[in-house]
């Protein structure tokens, strides 16, 4: 790796993991710039998920010591979550590179749809346990496994179940999300280190500015308003993105 590389990697993880924690989209900079880098784009998804080990290590820890989180909650959303990762990930490390390369495109272009979508105005509320019902359970096993093939997006699928199905604020989304995340990519993280698809030095450099893009972000833990402008934000860059992998 070269010095501008590393700076590289540092910038667009500092604000991945800035993202992921906030709103959605952070692997839509991170995957993309990998691959830009030279790394093939399965050796590239798998490497992403150190950093996303990572970043999720720092919010959980850093959410945990400000008082927030709901372990009961969170642990049995994880569960399906988990086994969802686990097929999605086996998937993922077999499939080729121009199949790879077009369910990267088609899921930026999706994610990036759905961001552009004005949010409903909810009536929120706490979550418990006996809210959770069969179709939430089905629902974060479908996003363990989006989650654990390509990761790129899957914060806008925790928004439609966690906001919109089951009617918590966005901040709660956050502390859930970031801890679900973590749950369900350390064993999809195992998968693709077995099958030699992670090239750690790139995972960690590009970690360490996701990690600080996390512990940013975990104190600005913001509602739907504040959130806005990360959203544009990042609606541009991947615009940008976009273009440059069709036109690869």
């Amino acid at each position: 790796m070269s010095p501008l590389e590393v700076l590289a990697m540092l910038a667009v993880g500092g604000i991945a993991g800035f993202i992921n924690v906030l709103s959605a989209g952070g692997s839509m900079l991170t995957l993309p710039l990998l691959m830009f880098l030279g790394l093939p784009p399965q050796v590239a998804n798998g490497t992403n998920r150190v950093a996303v080990t990572l970043q999720s290590v720092s919010a959980v820890s850093g959410f945990r010591r400000m008082g927030h989180g709901n372990l009961a909650v969170g642990l049995r959303l994880a569960i399906p979550a988990v086994i969802g990762s686990l097929v999605g990930a086996w998937l993922a490390t077999g499939v080729s590179d121009a199949v790879f390369e077009a369910v990267l495109v088609t899921a930026m272009a999706g994610a990036s749809l759905f961001m552009l979508l004005p949010q409903p105005k909810l009536d929120t509320r706490p979550l418990t346990p006996e809210r959770l019902t069969p179709a939430v359970y089905l629902a974060m096993f479908l996003i363990g496994g989006y989650g654990g093939f390509i990761q790129v997006g899957v914060g806008v699928l925790f928004i439609v179940v966690l906001y919109r199905m089951l009617r918590i604020d966005l901040p709660q989304v956050n502390v859930l999300k970031v801890f679900i995340v973590l749950m369900y990519t350390l064993p999809a993280l195992l998968i693709f280190a077995i099958s030699d698809q992670v090239r750690w030095a790139f995972g960690l450099v590009l970690a360490l500015g996701n990690i600080t893009g996390a512990y940013l972000a975990v104190r600005v833990n913001m509602g739907e308003k504040g959130a806005q402008w990360v959203k544009w934000i990042t609606l541009v860059v991947v615009v940008g993105i976009l273009v440059r992998l069709m036109l690869a």
